[in-house]
């Protein structure tokens, strides 16, 4: 006997990216493809040659990770004393922490291949060019966020960037006065103010 209500269906799963469906496949490559590396090199040279190799990325990039994070530190510093003693702070000159400190990161971890890329984070063009793309990608995903949802978040990072036309980004805030209560009217029979 039907009741004339369909029969529950299942509810589907979200779809994961393909990036996080081939993720734990190529760090597994990467992992098999570094020991390969390694025991190239050691074949070739001596064990002993190898393992300078993986000493030498750790102490270098133990340094890395030790500047960058020192000058990281001292320009924020320098930011907050700027902005308390009331001076503008300087715009950012590109300083590359962030991909500094991973470089840094590639090189402390054993095998060539990480070593090769932590190398490449290193060259400040490259660096540049690789903030630029991250920076865009980024603002790609906020529109993208906003459009699927007004109002949300998106909207306000989208707002906080209006730029005069002379280039000048606008600080500013937005205060709505929609939650206050409307101004009540006076009753006409009750108590009035003298004019």
């Amino acid at each position: 006997m039907t009741t004339g209500t369909p029969p529950p269906t299942k509810t589907a799963r979200p779809r994961r990216s393909r990036v996080l469906r081939f993720l734990p496949l190529g760090l597994v490559a990467w992992l098999v493809l570094e020991i390969w590396l390694l025991t190239v090199v050691a074949g070739a040279s001596s064990g002993l040659v190898v393992f300078l190799l993986l000493v030498g990325g750790l102490v270098l990039g133990s340094l890395v990770i030790k500047r960058a994070g020192r000058r990281a530190f001292k320009n924020l510093s320098e930011a907050l004393r700027q902005q308390q003693s009331g001076i503008a702070p300087a715009p950012d000159s590109g300083g590359g922490s962030a991909l500094t400190m991973l470089g840094g990161l590639l090189l402390i971890l054993p095998g060539l291949i990480s070593d090769g890329l932590g190398l490449l984070l290193l060259v400040p063009p490259l660096q540049k060019v690789l903030s630029r793309s991250a920076e865009r990608a980024f603002e790609r995903k906020v529109r993208a966020a906003a459009a699927a949802a007004p109002g949300g978040f998106g909207d306000a990072f989208q707002q906080s960037r209006i730029h005069r036309p002379d280039g000048k980004v606008v600080q500013g805030e937005v205060i709505r006065d929609d939650d206050q209560p409307p101004p009540q009217q006076p009753d006409a029979g009750g108590p009035q103010l003298p004019r």
